[in-house]
This record gives structure tokens, sequence and C-alpha cells, in this order.
């Protein structure tokens, strides 16, 4: 993402200690030059790998540092937001599940919102302009948080939240928002770890559609295919026809092996 001469990145957590000031940041970076601008990092001395314990124990390998952080970094883009007034916002969800809007000049804190409370995967927000909707991936089924947040860029108000109904004691149901979000104009599609794809009213957040993917499917080539998880990419939208994904076996996810077009009826 770039303006006014600056690339803005988001980084990820350090794998070994000490962690560099620049780990769980946002930068901003002069194109002409290569100069970072400013640094705005929001989450220090996080140190994290997979497979290490929290605290280090005997036996640990070599490579495992002695205390572990959140996982907290960036795991998505930045977007570079402008209002009419002029004024613009840098914004990036962190996978503690806070979103963030910077000033792109100096990257100062403007305002903060925590969407769920956090998960180990973050996939990427999307916006229209004047709201931006943001997954929260908490991926434990049948938690209290999840869902899909619309926020107000400008200020970082609250406008809805939408998150699906799961029945005492189904299992299946999932409230985890995993996948990248998708916006159009008037509709925002959003996939659920438990498989079900859905396309929610930009202005309120209402269930306009959904579709249960996590099923077998007859495919155009003849292969045996199944639907799963929806996590990672978002859905693609191009030509009146939405494309997606289905069967990411991240977090004990349902795996699949399918690519669904649908069209209009």
């Amino acid at each position: 993402m770039r303006a006014g001469g600056l690339l803005y990145v988001t980084t990820g957590d350090a794998y070994s200690a000490p962690a560099d000031d620049a780990t769980d940041a946002v930068l901003a970076i002069e194109l002409a030059s290569g100069r970072v601008a400013w640094v705005r990092q929001l989450t220090p001395n996080d140190i994290w790998l997979v497979g290490c314990r929290s605290v280090r124990q005997p036996g640990d390998s070599e490579t495992c540092p002695d205390e572990m952080g959140p996982d907290a970094d960036f795991g998505s883009s930045a977007s570079l937001e402008t209002f009419p007034d002029g004024r613009s916002l840098v914004v990036a969800q962190q996978k503690s599940g806070i979103v963030w809007a910077l000033d792109p000049r100096d990257g100062a804190i403007v305002w903060q919102y925590r969407v769920g409370g956090g998960g180990p995967v973050q996939w990427g927000h999307a916006s229209d302009g004047q709201l931006g909707y943001f997954a929260a991936p908490d991926a434990r089924f049948l938690a209290d948080l999840g869902g899909l947040f619309a926020l107000r860029l400008a200020t970082g108000e609250r406008v809805w939240r939408a998150a699906p109904a799961c029945e005492a004691g189904n299992q299946d149901c999932s409230r985890a928002h995993l996948a990248a979000v998708t916006a159009i104009p008037g509709a925002v599609f959003s996939g659920t770890a438990d498989g079900v794809l859905r396309a929610y009213a930009a202005g309120d957040g209402r269930v306009l559609w959904q579709y249960d993917t996590a099923r077998p499917f007859d495919t155009v080539n003849g292969v045996a295919a199944r639907g799963g998880s929806l996590a990672g990419p978002g859905p693609t939208v191009a030509g009146g026809m939405v494309f997606v994904n289905s069967g990411y076996a991240v977090l004990g996810g349902g795996a699949g092996n399918v690519l669904l077009a649908f069209g209009l009826e």
C-alpha cells in the first residue's frame, strides 16, 4: 500500500531474542530511497516459534526462546483510507484482535478497537471507504467471541457485529470467521470455520444469503470433492460470479478440495 511517496507495510513477530523494534509493527518506507520514515511497534518483545512451549523446559530445542510472546503479528496488509475532508488513516488488524488506525505522516495512533479476543490467524479485512469489515478469528467452536465487525473508519466506532447463532451442543457450528473478508457495493462476504459462506448487508450486518460448503460435491471434472473449513483467501467476485475454495484444514478445521462458483439466480 503506498501514497505520498511512502510504502506502508506490516510485520510479524521475532523468531529469536532479542525482538527487533520493527516486529509486530507498521512501517512507512520512502519509495525513492528505501529509507524507513517511521515505525510504530504495537506489541514489543513478541518472540514466537511453532512447536515451542510458552516457557522453555529441559529438553526443548535450542532454537526455542526462554519465554515466548503472544504471537500477535500482523497477518495481512494494511489499508490506506482517505476521507472526504482530505484526512487519511493507515488501518491494520493485528492477530491480538485489535484494529489500529495510524496517522500516515508519523504513525501516531488515532484510534484502536478490539474485535474478539484474538486468534492464531488473521487473513485480511475489507473496506468500502466508509466502513471497514473485520473478521474475528477466535478459533474455538461455540466461542462467545468471534463474528464479523463493521467499524466506521474515520472514528473507530462500531456500527454492527454479526455472529451466527450456535445451538447448545452443536459441535459443528462455529462463530470463528477465519477467512479474509470480501466487500462489494452493498454486501460483505465472510466464511466461518464450519464451512458456511455468508453475504451480509454492508449497512447493518443482516444475512442476505448463506451456503454450507462443508459437504460432498459432484464436480465438473469428475474428481471426488468435499468442502470443509473456510479460511485463508476470501471469496473472489468477478463477472457477476462469486468464487471460493473450501477445505482449509487449519487449527483442526475440516479438510477439503473443492472450488465453488456461484452465479445469479
